[in-house]
């Protein structure tokens, strides 16, 4: 099992920047993928970024590109994602995961955190 913790949400203006942070602990070993999802109210949730654990692949949805970076730690088993020129459509409920096997960027991913809610004013 892998536990994900994430903060760093808030609310900032558009425009603005925010860094989210995700904190892993249990079989870290196991990771071969982490990513970044979101969701807002009332829509599915969507891809965001995602990084190969052992190596340094990343990859971004076409809506963030240029804009989030993803990073991690390894060896303080630390995820995380840079946010600048926040949108008001940036807002959701931003999730950590993990998975045990790369299958796609957006998909094999077994563990989740909780979530931690990023909210864009305009």
């Amino acid at each position: 099992q892998v536990q994900l913790v994430e903060s760093g949400g808030g609310l900032v203006q558009a425009g603005g920047s925010l860094r989210l942070s995700c904190a892993a602990a249990g079989r870290t070993l196991s990771i071969d993928v982490m990513g970044w999802f979101r969701q807002a109210p009332g829509k599915e949730r969507q891809f965001v970024a995602a990084i190969m654990w052992r190596g340094s692949r990343t990859y971004y949805a076409d809506s963030v590109k240029g804009r989030f970076t993803i990073s991690k730690d390894n060896v303080k088993n630390m995820l995380s994602l840079q946010m600048n020129s926040l949108k008001p459509e940036d807002t959701a409920l931003y999730y950590c995961a993990a998975g045990p096997k790369f299958i796609t960027p957006a998909g094999g991913y077994d563990y989740w955190g909780q979530g931690t809610q990023v909210t864009v004013s305009s």
